[in-house]
């Protein structure tokens, strides 16, 4: 067999070899994230099951610092409706529901505590994240969910994702992608 004829045998046998190694590794990768997923559903629905009132869900309490280095727990807003967000500053939607959280922020901040959790570890850094706080003159409190904990807790798969938390800490309402004024005023207005 001519030379030229061996190097492209030994190359589409490296090719080979190197696509099986992958697929193998893809699917080891796929195996593995469907058991995390699953252990995090069952964990989830035991604290569904745990905190439930009737048909009500209690949303669950967490800890997280805020981009000012506070910290904050949820359970600390009880006794005034909550809108409880999940977001990242490459998401597009995102970006085009920020302007009406802050309007929406800035005429209710008194009844309506809107907490909009940066989902830190699937974001772009620190710096990605205060030039996006700063151009859209974000007042509303940032907490860093830097483990994605508590996006996946509260299945935040698909983001914004939003709650609105009642005064005594039940969830009435969830939106999945971006919300307006319009929806924000109707969500914390009627009772779930």
């Amino acid at each position: 067999m001519p030379r030229h004829k061996k190097i492209a045998v030994f190359f589409i046998l490296l090719l080979a070899t190197g696509l099986i190694g992958m697929n193998i590794y893809e699917n080891q990768q796929k195996k593995k994230q469907e058991a995390q997923e699953q252990r995090q559903t069952t964990t989830l629905e035991k604290t569904a099951i745990d905190s439930t009132e009737g048909d009500k869900e209690r949303a669950s309490d967490f800890t997280l610092k805020t981009t000012s280095g506070e910290t904050i727990r949820l359970s600390d807003y009880r006794g005034k409706k909550v809108i409880l967000n999940f977001w990242a500053t490459w998401c597009p939607p995102c970006k085009a529901e920020m302007p009406h959280m802050q309007a929406f922020h800035e005429k209710h901040k008194n009844d309506v505590e809107i907490i909009a959790v940066n989902l830190t570890s699937l974001d772009n850094g620190n710096d990605a994240l205060e030039k996006f706080i700063k151009d859209y003159r974000l007042t509303f409190t940032i907490p860093l969910d830097q483990e994605g904990t508590i996006g996946n807790e509260y299945k935040a798969y698909t983001i914004p994702t939003s709650y609105v938390i009642d005064e005594d800490g039940y969830i009435q309402h969830k939106v999945i992608g971006p919300m307006n004024e319009e929806i924000m005023e109707d969500m914390v207005t009627s009772n779930g």
